[in-house]
């Protein structure tokens, strides 16, 4: 029999979701199919700030981000805080429980208000038992999380800051602005100490490239920023 109480994460209360068929993960399913599984899966609002696990905790649900966003990140001896996935709307996390490691090895926080499903462990078994399409999907997604992960630590390894930081924001930008982050929330993302990143910020303003404001970087040459992020 489908589950139809609501689940309790962290304090939270889950009421049925509308936000599965949005998902990459359920692109193969049909109507009558999402229908039936809204009483498998529950949805909460979290606030901005909300940390859904820590390493060492038990890892026994799968999050599905309806909106908002969600960062996963670990923190060095020294307090060092490293961002390694930056999470937006149709993303999921905490699927490595699922595969063996039944605890957890980062941290996973909510960065906005955000509107997450929830999948127990039991109903994902038996999800994929019963729709083993929904395996290769979730392996899928896994897989170019990982790629993405690989580039990364690519990047980290034989790429200096400043052609990461221009990469990064190439990609931030969105009309040619980069909104909401602070040189401590750039760092946290490069893998980087504040000071190292508003160095860098700095080098790129020296050069006319980027005009900086109060959480807030404008693109002013393009061209240069796209050299700076191949040196």
């Amino acid at each position: 029999m489908a589950q139809t109480n609501n689940t309790q994460v962290s304090g939270h209360s889950f009421s049925q979701p509308q936000c599965i068929e949005g998902s990459g993960l359920f692109r193969d399913f049909q109507i009558e199919e999402l229908d039936r599984l809204h009483d498998w899966i529950r949805q909460g609002v979290f606030q901005a700030g909300h940390v859904f696990y820590r390493p060492g905790e038990p890892g026994e649900v799968l999050f599905i981000i309806k909106s908002g966003a969600a960062q996963l990140y670990r923190m060095s001896p020294d307090g060092q805080k490293f961002v390694f996935a930056h999470l937006m709307a149709q993303s999921f996390f905490g699927e490595m429980s699922f595969l063996g490691q039944r605890m957890q090895e980062c941290f996973a926080e909510a960065v906005e208000d955000s509107e997450i499903c929830i999948l127990t462990q039991s109903n994902l078994e038996r999800l994929i038992s019963e729709y083993p399409r929904f395996a290769l999907r979730l392996v899928e997604a896994m897989g170019n999380r990982l790629l993405h992960a690989e580039r990364q630590l690519a990047d980290l390894a034989l790429q200096g800051l400043t052609p990461r930081l221009a990469t990064f924001l190439f990609k931030e930008a969105k009309d040619g602005v980069v909104q909401g982050l602070s040189h401590q929330e750039i760092g946290e993302r490069l893998g980087v100490y504040r000071e190292t990143t508003t160095y860098a910020l700095n080098e790129l303003k020296s050069a006319g490239i980027i005009e900086i404001g109060r959480k807030q970087i404008r693109i002013v040459d393009v061209q240069g920023l796209r050299e700076a992020s191949t040196r």
